[in-house]
């Protein structure tokens, strides 16, 4: 091998290594540069818990807490997971307490609705999807698999389990250029932000894994509604796939830096767990 052959080689390698090194900065600091909330913006009282956890009697009740999360970061993307509702009918038919707004409840960690960059939706139920065009500056994020099962031409919905105003919503989202279609499992959004298929609450509900600088944490919004589906190694009652489901809170368990950062979807204990600052807000660390 002559001397240009080798200094070239010696470059390249140089180089190849400078770009490794530079991605590996720029994902530990945007994981440096992350906090993870829960976000309380109401609660249903007396819910059946027979409705969140398989087999669970039929006397038990639980106040349910309506969440969203905010993944914060500083290098310009602010990222709610879920948006909670606010139609009308929703609050008629379900009547919350404490209720206010997904996009009032973050001016508890001081933001508004147009500092939001990204929704990232886990399913299309209307406390989770009502929401989204709250937040007017945000790309909002879903499944393919999910958002072509439930939503038609010109909006109209496909099954029961999306609300036919959500349906047209996500459809004038998608219209408007602000609608993203992820394309299955295990992708990653943004730096240290990943979605990952299985759960079967919905025909493609997703969960997500974020990096931080210290650990990795799991919301598995509705894929895990309760504390109690994790630690008993029991499935969601509302699920497509029982055996599914269970193999992604196993895998959640897998994915997180520990088990207490496994965080389900309408659980109160979460904000007893996480008590600061507290309040509506529970910080995940």
């Amino acid at each position: 091998m002559n001397a240009r052959r080798l200094v070239f080689l010696a470059m390249a390698s140089s180089s190849l290594a400078a770009c490794a090194y530079s991605a590996r900065s720029t994902a530990s600091a945007a994981a440096s540069n992350t906090e993870v909330y829960a976000i309380r913006y109401g609660t249903i009282r007396n819910f059946p818990v027979a409705a969140l956890i398989a087999g669970a009697g039929t006397s038990r009740r639980i106040d349910l807490a309506l969440t969203v999360w905010l993944i914060k970061r500083t290098d310009g993307r602010t990222v709610l997971v879920d948006a909670g509702f606010y139609r009308d009918k929703f609050i008629q038919r379900w009547k919350p307490t404490d209720y206010v707004k997904a996009s009032e409840a973050i001016v508890g960690v001081g933001l508004r609705p147009e500092d939001i960059t990204d929704v990232v939706i886990s399913h299309v139920h209307w406390d989770h999807v009502d929401g989204a065009d709250l937040f007017p500056n945000a790309r909002v994020w879903i499944q393919r698999e999910e958002y072509e099962h439930y939503v038609g031409e010109n909006g109209r919905g496909l099954d029961a389990a999306i609300d036919p105003l959500d349906a047209t919503m996500l459809a004038e989202l998608k219209r408007a250029g602000r609608l993203r279609l992820i394309e299955g499992d295990d992708r990653e959004l943004l730096s240290g932000i990943r979605v990952y298929t299985g759960g079967k609450h919905t025909f493609a509900s997703e969960y997500v894994s974020v990096r931080t600088e210290q650990n990795t944490i799991v919301i598995a919004s509705d894929n895990a509604y309760l504390y109690e589906n994790l630690t008993k190694h029991v499935p969601i009652a509302q699920t497509l796939d029982s055996a599914s489901n269970l193999r992604a809170q196993d895998r959640m368990l897998t994915l997180a830096s520990s088990a207490r950062l496994v965080i389900p979807g309408h659980d109160p204990e979460v904000f007893v767990r996480f008590p600061r600052p507290g309040g509506r807000i529970a910080r995940i660390q």
